[in-house]
């Protein structure tokens, strides 16, 4: 071998071991940023990706949010191996100190969204649920300037009663959607709920539509918070539509008066006529008074049996009730009630003036 083409290939294993250095040092560093926690970011940071936002914009906004580690290509060559690239799903990010960068890309190519939650309390009637909505953060108010006709023409139900059409329930969603997208999946839900305790409803029930167990349903919602009385309160309904004797339940008279209802019902409030006193009207009321949940749905459809036509609270703080065969019984359950309720109002402790 000539001098000439040695020292050529002495030069050339040379650069390759340089080169080599060189490929292995950067692949070190490259490595090192991947999987090292980036600085810069506060507790509650997070990041939206936009429609249309491409790799480079995205990157823009990490550096805004105060990331500054690693160099452009070191971020595009990691979106690169994972997959991210050209992949990066629309939504809103949280950026928790202590992630590394190939944990940041993989959330936004996976699509792991910060979600929020919207809780429909049973027992709320429309007006409160439509409040709590509007206070609801970062929903998108769309219905903020709609009455309740309007509202379920923008359901797609127009001309239907909006009460007791939502089911109970936590919903959860993200930046972006609006208080329009919540309700319609409560409304889908509620649907669905009515129609399977509907479809599995006992042969005896006194109702004659779906409709009709709603609106009892609703009832029976608002008259005990006590999960284990609600099929005996749906029962003595029943018995009590079977018979024909009035319902006469407080919570439809006080949905009938409105805004009206100052917190307290009176005897001239039982004998004001309304559409929803069930104290002067045979039947059920013309609409729902409330939200009811599956379990009060349930028990409409499949009421406890019993003999019971008669219940007034015990008044003793626990919120159950006592249920009476006949109406002596029920007077001497109603002068208990009275005298406990008194009990527990001289026991209270009395505020001391400042």
């Amino acid at each position: 071998m000539s001098k000439k083409k040695s020292r050529f290939g002495l030069l050339f294993v040379i650069t390759a071991l340089l080169a080599g250095f060189a490929a292995y040092g950067l692949w070190q560093r490259y490595t090192g940023f991947a999987d090292a926690p980036v600085s810069g970011i506060d507790a509650g940071e997070t990041l939206s990706v936009e429609r249309g936002d491409s790799f480079p914009q995205v990157l823009r906004k990490l550096r805004a949010a105060g990331v500054s580690d690693g160099q452009d290509v070191e971020w595009q060559l990691l979106a690169k191996q994972i997959g991210a690239a050209g992949r990066l799903q629309v939504g809103e990010y949280a950026l928790q100190p202590g992630a590394t960068p190939r944990q940041l890309l993989a959330a936004m190519r996976d699509g792991k969204v910060i979600g929020y939650r919207f809780t429909i309390v049973e027992g709320w009637n429309i007006r409160e649920l439509r409040a709590a909505l509007a206070k609801a953060q970062p929903l998108k108010q769309e219905t903020a300037q709609l009455d309740d006709a309007a509202l379920m023409k923008a359901l797609g139900h127009a001309g239907q009663h909006p009460e007791g059409r939502f089911l109970p329930e936590t919903y959860q969603y993200n930046r972006g959607d609006s208080d329009l997208q919540v309700l319609k999946r409560a409304y889908a839900a509620m649907d669905k709920a009515l129609t399977e305790a509907w479809n599995g409803r006992a042969a005896d029930v006194p109702l004659r539509s779906a409709d009709e167990a709603l609106i009892l349903a609703s009832i029976v919602e608002k008259e005990t918070g006590i999960a284990e009385e609600r099929p005996q309160i749906a029962g003595l309904f029943a018995r009590r539509l079977k018979l024909g004797m009035l319902l006469q339940t407080d919570p439809a008279v006080i949905y009938g008066m409105g805004s009206s209802y100052a917190g307290n019902i009176r005897r001239q409030d039982l004998t004001t006529d309304t559409p929803y006193n069930t104290y002067t009207r045979a039947g059920l009321p013309p609409t729902p008074i409330a939200m009811p949940g599956v379990a009060a749905l349930r028990a409409t459809t499949n009421p406890a049996p019993g003999d019971a036509l008669y219940f007034v609270a015990l008044g003793d703080g626990s919120g159950r009730h006592a249920f009476s065969r006949t109406l002596d019984e029920h007077q001497v359950a109603v002068r208990q009630y009275v005298q406990r309720y008194r009990q527990r109002q001289q026991a209270a402790p009395t505020a001391t003036p400042k």
